[in-house]
């Protein structure tokens, strides 16, 4: 018994000192952070907070102690990377931080090689890659999702482009090159980079520098990614240069948002400077656990320092670690650690590195912290497979005068609302535009109108807007007498679209060529791309090749090609009436006319005693029948089912024709006609004929790449002159021009014409730089001028000239031709066709029935011709002679005895009665009385 109890007690007590070597009285955490940093002193106070509530509750870690050692890196990433190792020899299980991504990326080699899970909320830069650093996680929602807030608020303010200023270091220059592709999916970019020292070196020169090359640029959205004293200092010196006045926005990433929470109430001067700024903050749901952590903050800061969302992550985090480590021991594991044996050829040195020691078991122990399920301060911690949290959103907020508002919130589920983004993970998620919403904002300068967002460049430099200096077609654009002053149609249209600009524009216009030719038109648009020209004012048609390298307004007329080639009136002759058909068409209209006659005379012939008598007189019929139906004259009845149904669809054929040609000839006599070999561009295009084009229009490299007309059929033109000339004399057979140009021609050359319709469909415009918002500006203006009249007005100002007072009046002289019949035709002849077929059918059958009766055997032949003879006689013999004919043979017969072995009299007059019977049904169907 007693040698029982003692075995008992030895092991009990061994047990007892294993599980201790197992379970160790104390659980090393480390922190990196740097202390002097608004960040850095409130999680220094929220871990050891965490630390203490942890360490109160033995249930968490059953009696044993959690140790946070903390490491003040001094904005030194040498000085972290220190800390770091010293936490690496001294049996650490995690470390929270660093606090910039810098050391992150460094750091985390080590965590890899040594398997200790590193735990950041501040480290937040997109590209630190669950894939490259498994043991790297962040805890608070990373800059990936801050940067698509900011996205999303340019793009619903209707801003296109952004001027990005940051510290030039990996955490904020991530940050920008993921805040462009966002941008770029929303059709919007960053059109300056102003790279600033990293944080804290800046100085005011520094930034100053930067910030007067950016007053210099057109865009005023201004997207403020940084730290604490670097932004704070960018919002002092951008005070002091003008920037914080109406027409600016500044947007700052979450570091303002904890300079509001942390540091409130702000100094007067700081405050002033940051008024109209918008920030993010991240956003952390209500809940009684974290108003009972805001009520206990001042006691545990002694009013220090006021409580941001940062300070909660940094509560949380802790929280995270001492939850994974009791589950970890839960499980039998034991937290041990062994030497790295890749260290051991640099044992011996000063460095001491074969101290650093791997966590045997820390894979697991970073696989249980990514498995939490966990309420916190900040809401819900779960981890999503890419390592990021469930639901990140953010608070919006616009620095006011007092303080600030909140104006909305952004959420990844749902994008930007003025509803707490825990409503709407309740309902479906719905990222329509109608559905983003912000509240009224207070802008720099104290306006709540929504800046334009842009300016002219060089702070309101008169923009040099190029305009062709043309020879021709003044009436367009021009240049009075060199003195560099210009008028004309697109000029009046340009001037009044300024007019209904919101805002001024200064601009003077700069001709462009020589005076003597026209100039080229590519050559004036690319001016713009080498910055000769701020736009370009004038004809300016809107091709494809311009279209890539500048932008265009909506265009304010329209301008296809067309073709012009000289035209000869057609005078009324004696012979005008033919001219509506041509000859094919009324060749076959004639021959169609005399075969739907013949066929209704071959449907009608044995059963109608209309179409039946001697053949002259048959022959007038069909005749007389056939061209009477053109007039609906015909007295002749039809008696026959197929002879109708040929008749009607005829008579259909003919209105048509009657009508076409009746609306024709009214043409013909009452308006003038003009005749000319050329149709239209296709003509053009299948003869060898050379074309004329204006000097410096599209036209010619339109011809010649997209028609493929040989250079050598073009010839340029260069005045309205020459161009009568050149038509005149036959230099040219036709020109191509454009539309506008085309209607001032022939306002004073009525010999010329139109031929055929526009064969390119296209305006004109004003060119700008790509992405220039006075394009889109400009293009609401030109549209409301449009509804307004006015562009009518000034079109009808420089434009409207009618001096070829008859041109309205005439006309091409197009005649009908058989394509446009032929469908017409084709119903007809098919009717006629079948009609044929079916009633050749049925006669057969009846010959068959009663032919061979009615012959007698002594003229009986087996000859084809005589056959065809029998045959051809019963066609032409009337129905009504073939019945009786067949009745009285058979009455013959059976009186002369014939047939008395097959069937008895009674039974003979029984069959000719059927057969009569027979023979007037089926007369009866093809339509005889």
């Amino acid at each position: 018994m007693n040698l029982v109890l003692l075995v008992s007690i030895f092991v009990f007590c061994v047990q007892t000192s294993l599980e201790g070597a197992s379970r160790p009285d104390v659980v090393n955490v480390g922190a990196i952070f740097s202390f002097g940093t608004i960040n850095g002193k409130v999680s220094k106070i929220a871990m050891q907070a965490a630390q203490d509530d942890i360490n109160s509750d033995p249930s968490i870690l059953g009696g044993r102690k959690l140790v946070i050692k903390m490491h003040d890196s001094n904005f030194s990433g040498f000085l972290g990377i220190m800390g770091a190792l010293q936490f690496m020899e001294t049996d650490t299980v995690a470390i929270i931080g660093p606090q910039n991504a810098v050391m992150a990326h460094v750091i985390s080699h080590l965590a890899n090689e040594l398997q200790v899970p590193l735990l950041s909320f501040t480290a937040l830069d997109p590209t630190l890659s669950p894939l490259q650093y498994p043991f790297f996680l962040q805890t608070a929602p990373n800059d990936l999702f801050q940067m698509t807030a900011i996205a999303e608020m340019v793009s619903h303010y209707s801003w296109e482009e952004v001027i990005a200023i940051y510290s030039d270091d990996d955490q904020s220059r991530n940050g920008v090159t993921i805040l462009g592709d966002k941008l770029s999916e929303r059709r919007c970019k960053i059109s300056f980079k102003a790279a600033l020292p990293p944080d804290p070196t800046a100085t005011e020169s520094d930034v100053e520098k930067e910030l007067v090359k950016v007053r210099m640029m057109e865009s005023r959205v201004l997207v403020l990614h940084t730290f604490s004293k670097t932004g704070l200092l960018v919002f002092k010196v951008a005070q002091r240069l003008g920037m914080m006045d109406t027409g600016y926005v500044w947007i700052a990433s979450s570091w303002l948002s904890t300079v509001l929470d942390s540091n409130s109430p702000l100094p007067s001067n700081t405050s002033n400077s940051i008024q109209g700024a918008l920030t993010l903050r991240p956003h952390t749901p209500d809940s009684k656990r974290k108003r009972d952590f805001i009520s206990r903050w001042n006691k545990l800061s002694n009013g220090s320092i006021g409580l941001n969302p940062y300070g909660l992550y940094a509560y949380d985090t802790v929280w995270l670690i001492a939850r994974a480590v009791k589950l970890f021991l839960d499980q039998g594991n034991t937290i041990s650690f062994s030497n790295d044996s890749s260290l051991n050829s640099l044992a011996g040195g000063t460095l001491n590195l074969g101290a650093l020691s791997i966590f045997d078991r820390g894979k697991r122990f970073r696989d249980l912290i990514l498995q939490s399920n966990m309420t916190g301060l900040t809401g819900p911690i779960h981890f999503l497979p890419d390592r990021s949290l469930l639901h990140p959103s953010f608070d919006i907020i616009n620095v006011i005068e007092h303080g600030y508002q909140q104006i909305g919130y952004w959420s990844n589920y749902s994008g930007l609302s003025v509803v707490l983004p825990e409503i709407l993970y309740a309902k479906p998620p719905n990222r329509s535009s109608s559905s983003q919403h912000l509240n009224s904002v207070v802008w720099p300068g104290g306006t709540t109108s929504r800046p334009r967002g842009w300016v002219f460049p060089d702070n309101g430099r008169q923009l040099r807007i190029g305009v062709p200096n043309r020879v021709s077609y003044k009436d367009f654009v021009s240049e009075v007498n060199t003195s560099d002053v210009v008028k004309g149609y697109c000029i009046d249209v340009f001037i009044a679209a300024i007019k209904l600009l919101p805002y001024a524009v200064p601009h003077r216009f700069i001709p462009f060529g020589d005076g003597h030719n026209n100039p080229s038109y590519n050559e004036l648009v690319s001016k713009i791309t080498t910055g000769v020209f701020d736009a370009v004012v004038g004809d300016i048609a809107i091709v494809t090749n311009r279209t890539r390298t500048v932008d265009f307004t909506q265009p304010y007329i329209e301008s296809g090609l067309v073709v012009v080639a000289p035209v000869r009136k057609l005078n009324s002759s004696a012979w005008a009436f033919l001219r509506p058909f041509t000859p094919w068409m009324w060749a076959v209209t004639g021959i169609f006319f005399l075969i739907v006659g013949t066929v209704v005379w071959i449907l009608e012939h044995r059963i109608n005693d209309e179409f039946r008598g001697p053949p002259k007189r048959q022959l007038v019929t069909v005749l007389w029948f056939s061209f009477s139906t053109m007039f609906f004259a015909h007295r002749e009845n039809t008696v026959s089912t197929l002879g109708r149904l040929v008749l009607i669809i005829w008579l259909f054929v003919v209105l048509i024709i009657n009508s076409s040609y009746t609306a024709s000839l009214t043409s013909i006599l009452t308006v003038q006609q003009l005749s000319s070999p050329i149709k239209g561009i296709d003509t053009l295009i299948t003869s060898n004929q050379r074309i004329g084009f204006q000097v410096g229009s599209f036209a010619e490299n339109y011809l010649h790449e997209e028609l493929s007309i040989p250079e050598s059929r073009l010839v340029a033109l260069g005045s309205p002159e020459e161009y009568a000339l050149a038509l005149q004399n036959g230099t040219v057979a036709a020109l191509v021009d454009e539309r506008p140009y085309v209607d001032l021609f022939l306002s004073d050359h009525c010999e010329f014409s139109i031929r055929g319709q526009e064969f390119t469909k296209g305006g004109w415009g004003f060119a700008f730089p790509r992405d220039s918002p006075l394009a889109i500006d400009m293009s609401t203006a030109i549209l409301t001028l449009s509804e307004n009249g006015e562009l009518q007005k000034l079109h009808d100002k420089w434009l409207s000239k009618k001096s070829c007072s008859s041109q309205s009046s005439q006309a091409d002289s197009e005649q009908l031709e058989l394509g446009s019949f032929w469908g017409l035709f084709l119903i007809s002849g098919i009717a006629c066709f079948i009609a044929l077929v079916i009633y050749f059918c049925l006669m057969l059958h009846q010959f068959k029935r009663y032919g061979p009766e009615e012959t007698d055997s002594s003229v009986r032949s087996s000859s084809r011709s005589g056959r065809l003879q029998t045959f051809l006689s019963f066609a032409d013999e009337k129905v009504d002679n073939v019945k009786s004919k067949s009745k009285r043979k058979r009455e013959e017969l059976s009186s002369n005895g014939f047939g008395k072995e097959t069937e008895s009299p009674n039974g003979s007059e029984r069959r000719i009665q059927r057969d009569i019977s027979l023979e007037r049904q089926s007369y009866r169907n093809t339509g005889a009385n």
